[in-house]
Protein backbone atom coordinates (compact mmCIF):
# COMPACT_ATOMS: atom_id res chain seq x y z
CA UNK A 1 0.00 0.00 0.00
CA UNK A 2 1.61 3.23 -0.78
CA UNK A 3 1.10 5.84 1.84
CA UNK A 4 -0.80 8.23 -0.75
CA UNK A 5 -3.99 6.15 -0.10
CA UNK A 6 -4.60 6.71 3.99
CA UNK A 7 -3.43 10.63 3.00
CA UNK A 8 -6.12 10.64 0.52
CA UNK A 9 -8.64 9.47 3.00
CA UNK A 10 -7.33 11.45 5.93
CA UNK A 11 -7.35 14.57 3.69
CA UNK A 12 -11.21 13.87 2.92
CA UNK A 13 -12.16 13.37 6.62
CA UNK A 14 -10.82 16.92 7.40
CA UNK A 15 -12.93 18.14 4.48
CA UNK A 16 -16.07 16.55 5.55
CA UNK A 17 -15.90 16.07 9.13
CA UNK A 18 -16.70 19.75 9.84
CA UNK A 19 -16.65 20.05 13.94
CA UNK A 20 -12.61 20.66 15.63
CA UNK A 21 -11.66 18.00 18.20
CA UNK A 22 -12.90 20.66 20.77
CA UNK A 23 -16.10 20.64 19.22
CA UNK A 24 -16.70 17.27 19.56
CA UNK A 25 -15.23 17.05 23.55
CA UNK A 26 -17.68 19.84 24.35
CA UNK A 27 -20.64 17.94 22.23
CA UNK A 28 -19.96 14.67 24.49
CA UNK A 29 -19.38 16.99 27.34
CA UNK A 30 -22.54 17.80 27.19
CA UNK A 31 -23.99 14.31 26.68
CA UNK A 32 -22.29 13.16 30.12
CA UNK A 33 -24.26 16.41 31.70
CA UNK A 34 -27.35 15.60 30.18
CA UNK A 35 -27.51 11.66 29.17
CA UNK A 36 -30.61 11.68 26.99
CA UNK A 37 -29.08 8.57 25.01
CA UNK A 38 -26.98 5.20 26.27
CA UNK A 39 -25.63 4.81 22.85
CA UNK A 40 -24.27 8.72 23.24
CA UNK A 41 -23.49 8.19 26.31
CA UNK A 42 -21.18 5.09 25.46
CA UNK A 43 -19.56 7.10 22.57
CA UNK A 44 -19.19 10.21 24.89
CA UNK A 45 -16.87 7.23 27.73
CA UNK A 46 -14.62 6.24 24.85
CA UNK A 47 -14.34 9.45 23.20
CA UNK A 48 -13.05 10.89 26.63
CA UNK A 49 -10.99 8.41 27.24
CA UNK A 50 -10.00 6.80 23.93
CA UNK A 51 -6.06 6.78 24.90
CA UNK A 52 -6.78 4.83 27.96
CA UNK A 53 -9.09 1.99 25.69
CA UNK A 54 -7.31 2.07 22.43
CA UNK A 55 -3.95 3.98 23.03
CA UNK A 56 -2.73 3.88 19.46
CA UNK A 57 -5.15 6.16 18.30
CA UNK A 58 -3.98 9.82 17.85
CA UNK A 59 -6.38 12.07 15.43
CA UNK A 60 -9.91 11.44 15.22
CA UNK A 61 -10.93 11.09 11.64
CA UNK A 62 -14.79 10.49 11.64
CA UNK A 63 -17.26 10.56 13.99
CA UNK A 64 -21.25 9.46 12.82
CA UNK A 65 -20.00 9.75 8.66
CA UNK A 66 -19.70 7.49 6.00
CA UNK A 67 -16.53 6.90 4.75
CA UNK A 68 -17.58 6.76 1.55
CA UNK A 69 -19.13 10.67 0.75
CA UNK A 70 -22.93 10.95 1.18
CA UNK A 71 -23.17 7.24 0.93
CA UNK A 72 -24.94 6.73 4.01
CA UNK A 73 -26.81 3.65 3.01
CA UNK A 74 -23.27 2.13 2.75
CA UNK A 75 -23.21 2.34 6.54
CA UNK A 76 -21.40 5.45 9.00
CA UNK A 77 -18.53 4.81 11.37
CA UNK A 78 -19.00 5.39 14.43
CA UNK A 79 -15.48 5.97 15.20
CA UNK A 80 -12.31 6.68 12.42
CA UNK A 81 -9.06 7.07 14.00
CA UNK A 82 -5.52 7.56 12.98
CA UNK A 83 -2.66 5.63 14.73
CA UNK A 84 0.46 6.73 15.67
CA UNK A 85 1.30 4.26 13.07
CA UNK A 86 -0.64 5.82 10.08
CA UNK A 87 -3.35 3.19 9.79
CA UNK A 88 -7.07 3.77 9.75
CA UNK A 89 -8.55 2.33 12.97
CA UNK A 90 -12.58 1.87 12.81
CA UNK A 91 -14.84 1.56 15.63
CA UNK A 92 -18.14 0.49 16.17
CA UNK A 93 -19.91 0.81 19.70
CA UNK A 94 -22.76 -0.77 21.14
CA UNK A 95 -24.77 -0.34 24.35
CA UNK A 96 -25.74 -3.30 25.17
CA UNK A 97 -28.30 -3.85 27.80
CA UNK A 98 -26.83 -6.66 29.91
CA UNK A 99 -28.55 -5.81 32.93
CA UNK A 100 -32.08 -6.68 31.68
CA UNK A 101 -32.89 -10.43 32.02
CA UNK A 102 -35.50 -12.77 30.36
CA UNK A 103 -35.38 -15.00 27.02
CA UNK A 104 -36.59 -12.05 24.87
CA UNK A 105 -33.32 -9.72 26.58
CA UNK A 106 -30.91 -13.03 25.73
CA UNK A 107 -32.49 -12.69 22.21
CA UNK A 108 -31.75 -8.74 21.72
CA UNK A 109 -28.35 -9.31 23.03
CA UNK A 110 -27.21 -11.92 20.63
CA UNK A 111 -28.95 -10.07 17.99
CA UNK A 112 -26.70 -6.64 19.29
CA UNK A 113 -23.87 -8.68 19.58
CA UNK A 114 -23.93 -10.03 16.09
CA UNK A 115 -24.28 -6.49 15.02
CA UNK A 116 -21.90 -4.60 15.86
CA UNK A 117 -18.89 -7.69 14.19
CA UNK A 118 -21.37 -7.47 10.90
CA UNK A 119 -21.02 -3.59 10.71
CA UNK A 120 -17.18 -3.13 11.48
CA UNK A 121 -16.40 -6.10 9.44
CA UNK A 122 -18.63 -4.82 6.42
CA UNK A 123 -17.40 -1.45 7.08
CA UNK A 124 -13.51 -2.85 6.71
CA UNK A 125 -14.55 -4.26 3.50
CA UNK A 126 -16.00 -0.76 2.23
CA UNK A 127 -12.71 1.15 3.19
CA UNK A 128 -10.84 -1.11 1.81
CA UNK A 129 -12.30 -1.10 -1.49
CA UNK A 130 -13.32 1.89 -2.29
CA UNK A 131 -10.40 3.78 -0.98
CA UNK A 132 -7.92 0.97 -1.77
CA UNK A 133 -6.38 0.83 1.36
CA UNK A 134 -4.91 -2.47 1.86
CA UNK A 135 -6.42 -4.40 4.80
CA UNK A 136 -3.75 -4.92 6.67
CA UNK A 137 -3.98 -0.45 7.10
CA UNK A 138 -7.09 -0.92 8.39
CA UNK A 139 -7.75 -2.12 12.12
CA UNK A 140 -10.98 -2.55 13.47
CA UNK A 141 -12.55 -2.58 17.13
CA UNK A 142 -15.79 -3.04 18.89
CA UNK A 143 -16.55 -1.18 22.13
CA UNK A 144 -19.76 -2.29 23.99
CA UNK A 145 -20.95 -2.34 27.77
CA UNK A 146 -20.98 -6.45 27.05
CA UNK A 147 -17.62 -7.88 29.00
CA UNK A 148 -18.92 -11.04 27.40
CA UNK A 149 -17.45 -10.26 24.25
CA UNK A 150 -14.10 -10.02 24.99
CA UNK A 151 -13.20 -13.48 23.39
CA UNK A 152 -15.36 -12.70 20.19
CA UNK A 153 -13.35 -10.54 18.07
CA UNK A 154 -9.85 -12.83 17.96
CA UNK A 155 -10.92 -14.98 15.54
CA UNK A 156 -11.82 -12.06 13.04
CA UNK A 157 -8.58 -10.15 14.27
CA UNK A 158 -11.18 -7.48 15.74
CA UNK A 159 -9.90 -5.75 18.99
CA UNK A 160 -13.10 -6.08 21.67
CA UNK A 161 -13.08 -3.72 24.38
CA UNK A 162 -15.94 -3.00 27.04
CA UNK A 163 -16.98 -0.84 30.20
CA UNK A 164 -19.76 -2.45 32.20
CA UNK A 165 -22.59 -0.47 32.61
CA UNK A 166 -22.30 0.04 36.09
CA UNK A 167 -19.00 1.36 35.81
CA UNK A 168 -20.34 3.48 32.87
CA UNK A 169 -22.61 5.55 35.29
CA UNK A 170 -20.27 5.65 37.72
CA UNK A 171 -18.09 7.32 35.52
CA UNK A 172 -20.47 9.74 34.64
CA UNK A 173 -21.25 11.23 37.87
CA UNK A 174 -17.83 11.56 38.57
CA UNK A 175 -16.90 13.33 35.50
CA UNK A 176 -20.03 15.63 35.45
CA UNK A 177 -19.30 16.67 38.76
CA UNK A 178 -15.45 16.93 37.60
CA UNK A 179 -16.48 19.23 34.65
CA UNK A 180 -18.44 21.58 37.40
CA UNK A 181 -15.32 22.07 39.42
CA UNK A 182 -13.30 23.44 35.91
Amino acid sequence: MTAGDVNNFVAYCKKIQPQSQEDIKRFFEGVVSFPYDKELLLQAYLFLNIKEIFPSCSELLLFEKSPIGDYTDLGKCDFVYLTSLGKVFIIETKFIDTEATGATERKRRNKHRNKVFEQVITLKSRFSEYWNIKREQLQCAVFTTDIELAWRGNSVNIVTKSVPIDKLEYWRINYKEKVKTI
